[in-house]
């Protein structure tokens, strides 16, 4: 899990289960995607929330949780956003 450390103190991640962030201090979580299997049975990665992409079709879910993770990793995780 990555933890990265914004200009204001505060702490942007991935959530994730493996730290109590609530020993850190105020948690603000908000949703990054969806995940969502479609109407052939293939799974889609909405990044909307974090204004990204649609990634997919993927013929199972893991490999969506993985590209998931690996865009919200690259592109969003190191950006500052404006909200």
């Amino acid at each position: 899990m990555q933890l990265v450390v914004q200009p204001d103190g505060s702490l942007k991640c991935v959530y994730g289960e493996a730290i109590d962030f609530h020993a850190l201090g105020h948690v603000s979580i908000t949703r990054g995607s969806h995940v969502e299997p479609d109407s052939n049975g293939q799974w889609l990665v909405d990044l909307s929330p974090v204004s990204g992409p649609v990634l997919g079709p993927f013929p199972t879910r893991s490999e969506a949780l993985e590209a998931e993770l690996g865009w919200l990793e690259v592109h969003w995780l190191t950006t500052n956003p404006k909200s």
